[in-house]
């Protein structure tokens, strides 16, 4: 079995897959920010949940890169884990 990294240099040697895996790592490195987070505050995804009001089932999805963010949710799931929201663009 190969290791991850082994494995993504293999596949990022394709152009279409680097240039898909460079359009979705902003989506991907803040889903691993807010998980990061809410498993550092100790909170469990049903926790999260209860705290703005959604379902669990919801923060999964949301997670595992299923479901787009919406602004407003994003800043209510920040509120609630106690972190700041910084976005910018370049």
């Amino acid at each position: 079995m190969k290791k991850w990294d082994e494995l993504e240099k293999e596949l990022l040697k394709d152009k279409e897959t680097r240039k898909e895996f460079e359009r979705l790592a902003p989506r991907y490195q803040l889903i691993s920010e807010l998980i990061k987070i809410r498993i550092k505050k100790g909170l469990t995804q049903e926790k999260l949940a209860k705290q703005i009001g959604t379902k669990q089932s919801a923060i999964a999805r949301l997670e595992s890169g299923k479901e787009n963010i919406s602004i407003d949710s994003l800043e209510k799931i920040s509120h609630a884990m106690g972190a700041k929201i910084k976005i910018s663009i370049s």
